[in-house]
């Protein structure tokens, strides 16, 4: 099994834990996180993730703003990126193909098939 990197954005700190912990001990995979959109940002220049689980709703910078800061940055623009959000069912395939967006997970989600759901949509080999 390739060992991946996942970035993860989400303002709640018990989300970062419990995905963290999943995505960890169920797949093998190192996850980075980071509290803000901002952060985020910041994570990039010292890592360069396999992905990014990005949370929609957080205080300060919008998860759009960071979708045009990563896409607009040629280092960057190619990492694919998951929504893991309440609001998922806002977004339709289209909407979030416009958006640069692989899929949304919703929240709240099963932490045993998360890994498998993040794969899947990835087109990763589990």
């Amino acid at each position: 099994m390739v060992a991946r990197t996942i970035l993860l954005i989400d303002d709640e700190e018990c989300v970062r834990e419990l995905v963290q912990t999943c995505l960890c001990d169920l797949a093998g995979w190192n996850v980075i996180t980071a509290a803000s959109a901002q952060s985020g940002l910041k994570q990039l220049t010292a890592h360069h993730p396999d992905a990014i689980l990005l949370d929609l709703l957080m205080p300060g910078m919008d998860a759009i703003t960071f979708l045009e800061r990563l896409h607009s940055n040629p280092s960057t623009a190619s990492i694919p990126v998951l929504l893991l959000t309440v609001k998922a069912h806002w977004f339709t395939s289209q909407k979030l193909q416009q958006l640069g967006i692989i899929s949304a997970i919703s929240k709240p989600f099963n932490p045993v098939t998360l890994s498998n759901t993040i794969a899947v949509a990835l087109k990763w080999k589990v």
